[in-house]
């Protein structure tokens, strides 16, 4: 099968959707399949072609996480997808891609599969700086409602997210569809002992020392600022147990949050590491004693799967989204406030090792759901219906 895809996001550039993205593409590659790839470049510079990969110049926006815009059309692109001889057009993200393979799939008549990662009324505020956000918000569910109706077939990768494309008044029929994870890349068998040792070494932490990880883009809908605020208190509450906050990612909320550890005058146990490849991740997953996020604004919550399967216990702000998959006391914990936040973590870090192997255990079988194998067999399933309705 030709699969063309389409994403304002793809490797380098770190995020949920560009994680989930590379992950489809390389899915169906490595089964055989051919796939083309339709994105920005990650650096000022002309067209360019690489790895079956079209890397369009765009410009850059800073203010959104430097995310880079091409143009919503290209005659040059255009041919090159029609030479690849698409069977199938996916697109992930709504702006000048979602653009483009709306008019490739209507120029070239091929099916158009749409994946909504993104509930975009929770980002309003970076474009409306809360003016008039209500009036914006109104305005994101008369165009998501819009857009879900424009494709052969739609995916979402949870409940919650088919839940929000309800509350807009779509009735397209709705493919729940989690991103797959590749769980051998977890396997702590892979822990890389001696760079464990310089790490440890370089960032002062001793080897009683109990690491909580907080990993994702640094950002205010991610709510980094409650788990910092529930990690203080546990240092409050608990001063003789030896540990360190490691924050991984990049973005906006940094210094924002730097200054937070000082006001709560806990910057001294808190490392912020910056961006890291996704390629490293499983590096810090197995740091962790407690893997820790607050954020309520999740379609899917990979950074939740990706600890699990790497078997860290999971502390998580409590959300329904995640109710399925977290179930306290069992397959990980759940956190309401800053008092139920040093609760759980010191009954985290108290399990004996039986307690602990059971919680790693039962979260392993869970997330089994979202193997590799699993999403390939569903998106597969997804395609064949979409080609089927153009006959």
């Amino acid at each position: 099968m030709n699969i063309a895809v389409f994403s304002d996001t793809y490797p380098p550039f770190i995020n949920g959707v560009s994680t989930s993205v590379f992950n489809l593409v390389k899915m169906f590659r490595d089964r055989g399949h051919n796939v083309l790839v339709v994105t920005p470049r990650s650096s000022d510079g002309p067209l360019e072609v690489k790895d079956n990969i079209i890397y369009m110049p765009g410009f850059e926006n800073k203010k959104l996480y430097g995310y880079r815009f091409p143009k919503f059309y290209d005659k040059r692109v255009m041919e090159m997808v029609k030479e690849f001889k698409p069977d199938i057009i996916h697109y992930h993200t709504d702006s000048m891609l979602g653009v483009f393979a709306r008019l490739a799939s209507k120029k070239l008549k091929v099916p158009l599969v749409y994946t909504y990662h993104t509930s975009y009324e929770d980002y309003t505020y970076y474009a409306t700086k809360g003016f008039l956000d209500r009036a914006a918000k109104k305005v994101v569910r008369v165009y998501t409602k819009a857009i879900a109706k424009g494709c052969a077939e739609l995916i979402t990768p949870s409940y919650k997210t088919k839940e929000y494309l309800r509350s807009t008044g779509s009735d397209i029929y709705v493919n729940v569809i989690p991103t797959g994870i590749d769980f051998s890349l977890f396997d702590r068998k892979k822990i890389d002992i001696e760079r464990t040792r310089q790490f440890k070494i370089e960032h002062n932490i001793d080897d009683d020392t109990k690491i909580f990880l907080i990993l994702g883009r640094v950002a205010k809908e991610k709510s980094m600022d409650v788990s910092i605020r529930g990690y203080a208190k546990f240092k409050e509450t608990y001063p003789e147990i030896k540990t360190k906050l490691i924050v991984v990612g990049g973005g906006p909320a940094k210094t924002e949050l730097e200054l937070l550890t000082h006001e709560l005058r806990i910057s001294d146990t808190v490392d912020f590491i910056g961006p890291v490849p996704s390629s490293d991740t499983p590096f810090y997953y197995h740091l962790a004693d407690i893997y820790t996020s607050a954020s309520v604004t999740e379609t899917q919550g990979l950074t939740f799967m990706e600890a699990m399967a790497a078997s860290d216990i999971v502390l998580a702000r409590l959300d329904d989204n995640l109710s399925g998959t977290i179930i306290d006391g069992q397959t990980g914990y759940f956190f309401t406030n800053d008092e139920s936040f040093v609760e759980k973590a010191y009954r985290i870090l108290n399990l004996n090792e039986e307690q602990k192997d059971k919680i790693i255990s039962n979260a392993l079988r869970k997330v089994d759901i979202y193997s590799i194998d699993n999403f390939y067999k569903n998106v597969l399933e997804v395609y064949q219906r979409a080609i089927k309705k153009y006959w």
